[in-house]
């Protein structure tokens, strides 16, 4: 099995940026991140998701590639267009436009 590798911004397709200066939660965060990409499309599915200082992501999937995490391979196989970067990726979003 191969080791995941620990997201950096570089990984991410075209990310938007969003800064919050308010301490965050997860699902404070989560909301932020379906209001922004509410606003680029109606009703956008969220695929998949990262936590940083919980270390946790969904979906939680064994690591099938060398070069990003199977959360991130995951949404994007399955047309994740729409990526959230929250503080510096303290939190992403990946969404797919519905």
């Amino acid at each position: 099995m191969t080791l995941c590798l620990p997201l950096s911004r570089e990984m991410l397709r075209d990310p938007i940026d969003l800064r919050v200066e308010v301490p965050l939660d997860f699902s404070r965060a989560q909301s932020l991140a379906r209001q922004k990409a509410g606003e680029l499309r109606d009703e956008p599915l969220l695929l998949a998701w990262f936590d940083r200082s919980r270390g946790l992501f969904s979906p939680q999937l064994t690591c099938c590639r060398e070069d990003k995490p199977s959360w991130l391979t995951y949404a994007e196989s399955r047309g994740g267009d729409i990526v959230i970067s929250i503080n510096a990726e303290e939190y992403v979003f990946v969404f797919r436009r519905s």
